[in-house]
């Protein structure tokens, strides 16, 4: 797993390659779904992290879920939390958001002094909403367009302008430039193992809802940003 994640920026920067390729040739597939031009290609990089998931990322997931005590599994989350609870007000910030913005700050005050560094949520405790915010849906508030649908080896369901702001979110990730080699390869396999453990409840969900589990994580994932973006006021599509 280390070597996995040792040369992390290196690896973002190739997949978005990747994804932006599968783009550019977007105009020689046949899907028909304007959404997912490059449905075949989609569907094989699906393919490929579903096995990766289930043979490395989940069983390890599942194990750490089994053996680490809830109250140690919320400290950690909160603590990688602290981290992009930072970021998350950056990104408020730019988008024109400042009430916001100085929340998230204050959360990251509150949470790295009386929380000890994040491990304990007293922010929220005192009324200070977490957001979810990232440089992807900084660029649909600026009128980015999505783009295409990618899936992007590893990373999982992107658009074009989410997977341009993925290589921003990960230079960016103070845990992604940690000097000391061994603990930044830590605190990213933990992360990640803590990420996919805190998403096991949902797995059953998906799996007895969807008629076609690709579609399905496609769709929700679509309509989860859109959602994001607009702060959860999203104006009706049109139809195509």
């Amino acid at each position: 797993m280390f070597n996995m994640v040792k040369q992390t920026s290196g690896s973002v920067k190739k997949t978005v390659a990747v994804a932006l390729l599968a783009a550019a040739l977007s105009g020689c597939a046949t899907s028909g779904n304007q959404k997912d031009p490059v449905e075949g290609f989609n569907r094989a990089m699906f393919s490929f992290n579903e096995g990766l998931d289930a043979v490395i990322i989940k069983p390890v997931a599942q194990g750490y879920d089994a053996v680490m005590p809830s109250p140690v599994r919320t400290g950690v989350t909160n603590f990688f939390g602290n981290i992009a609870d930072f970021f998350i007000g950056v990104n408020n910030l730019l988008q024109g958001k400042p009430t916001e913005a100085a929340s998230d700050i204050g959360r990251v005050l509150v949470n790295s002094t009386i929380g000890l560094l994040g491990v304990i949520d007293v922010a929220s405790n005192m009324g200070m909403e977490k957001h979810e915010e990232d440089f992807g849906q900084t660029f649909g508030r600026w009128g980015v367009g999505d783009g295409a649908y990618v899936v992007v080896p590893v990373f999982g369901p992107r658009t074009v302008r989410d997977t341009a702001g993925l290589v921003l979110d990960v230079a960016a990730d103070p845990v992604a430039h940690v000097d000391h080699v061994p603990t930044r390869n830590s605190l990213l396999v933990l992360r990640v193992v803590d990420t996919r453990a805190d998403m096991l409840p949902a797995d059953k969900v998906i799996e007895e809802a969807a008629l076609d589990k690709y579609a399905y994580v496609r769709d929700g994932y679509l309509q989860r940003r859109r959602n994001l973006i607009h702060d959860g006021n999203a104006p009706r599509e049109k139809a195509d």
